[in-house]
């Protein structure tokens, strides 16, 4: 495989040697600030509104750290030798410690960003920027993933981890490290193009069919993502619905029963016209006027019953649908709420409920 290494000048190699063995002596101690900055964020976290799926923190492994510091920059004088492009790593680098949040959906991302950040007395956020965010605008695709660079503030482990490195300076338990913040998703992606792309055995191994490859994943990815998030967003939607001190406590307005049933019921919508104002009334014969009543009457269980029972020949709109599960459901009081009195000719809904009633009450009897 090739290495860093191998590009680099005596001088250079005699500069990364010592950088790495000062690393090693060094290392046993810096895992330390990542086990606790780690508790830390994960002690955050669980108390948060937002719970990620997990928390999960490394140090740099000493092959990686000597990979990393090898590498170079183009010369400062053209023509000249290509310098080192980390000459001080222990000052530049801010990976050494490495912390990445595993969230569901895209949104959480941003909101235990902003719960770290205002975590102020232990950490002083330095950085806060999305990687690949430009893909955006530039049509293409990439993974997203938050990157936050934090400053721990006088940190235990960290005045230990200095007084290691260099005991004749004080300690003021100042330290830099990284903190990913990436979906579930993201992180799986990431994962195997780190693999595949930087950590190839060789990379000689290699096609423009794979860069093809990993920007359909990606393009699959963001797709998946959203659906997921608009999965979710339907869903605290309807799970609202039942809260009566919030928004299953709202009124039945036409224009809530038509949001209320386009949520519940997007398969099953009006074709004619926009009027809601028949299903309000409907509702409000029976003592229904709020949004939690609306949602237990559509319910899937119910609805299943009585197209059973009722064996409709076309599929039913809403008009037809919401006046048959009302009729499942409250049976000859639909019919003398809703129909023509019975002295009243001709009266063609009563003849129909009653009928469409009959048919609901063999189908009970028969049921399993």
């Amino acid at each position: 495989m090739a290495s860093n290494w191998d590009s680099l000048d005596q001088a250079q190699r005699d500069a990364v040697d010592a950088n790495v063995a000062l690393y090693e002596r060094v290392r046993p101690a810096l895992k330390r600030v990542t086990r606790d900055v780690l508790l830390t964020l994960r002690d955050m976290l669980n108390d948060a509104e937002v719970t990620p799926l997990f928390v999960t923190g490394r140090t740099k492994t000493v092959e990686s750290f000597r990979e990393k510091i090898s590498r170079t920059d183009d010369p400062l004088e053209p023509g000249g030798p290509r310098v080192l492009k980390f000459p001080d790593p222990f000052r530049t680098l801010n990976d050494m410690v490495g912390i990445r949040v595993i969230t569901k959906l895209p949104a959480e991302n941003a909101a235990v960003a902003n719960i770290i950040k205002r975590q102020r007395q232990l950490f002083d956020c330095r950085g806060d920027r999305e990687k690949d965010i430009g893909s955006i605008e530039s049509g293409t695709y990439g993974y997203s993933s938050r990157h936050l660079i934090l400053r721990t503030i006088q940190n235990e482990a960290v005045k230990e981890y200095q007084h290691v490195f260099n005991p004749e300076m004080p300690a003021n338990g100042s330290y830099f490290f990284e903190c990913q913040i990436r979906t579930v998703f993201a992180h799986a992606w990431s994962e195997i193009e780190h693999d595949i792309r930087f950590k190839a055995e060789d990379p000689r191994a290699w096609t423009p069919h794979f860069d093809r490859q990993f920007t359909a994943t990606a393009a699959m990815l963001e797709t998946v993502e959203s659906a997921f998030a608009d999965l979710h967003e339907r869903y605290e939607e309807v799970r609202g619905y039942w809260d009566l001190e919030g928004d299953g406590g709202m009124p039945l307005t036409p224009n809530r029963v038509r949001d209320v049933w386009r949520t519940l019921l997007p398969h099953v919508d009006r074709k004619v016209d926009d009027d809601w104002g028949w299903a309000a009334e409907l509702l409000a014969a029976h003592g229904l006027t709020k949004t939690v009543e609306l949602a237990g009457l559509l319910s899937a269980n119910r609805i299943t019953e009585v197209r059973k029972a009722l064996d409709h020949r076309y599929s039913p709109g809403p008009d037809r649908l919401l006046d048959d599960l009302l009729l499942w459901q409250y049976g000859t009081e639909h019919i003398d709420l809703t129909a023509e009195a019975p002295d009243v000719v001709p009266h063609p809904r009563r003849d129909s409920l009653q009928r469409r009633l009959k048919q609901i009450e063999r189908y009970r009897q028969t049921a399993p």
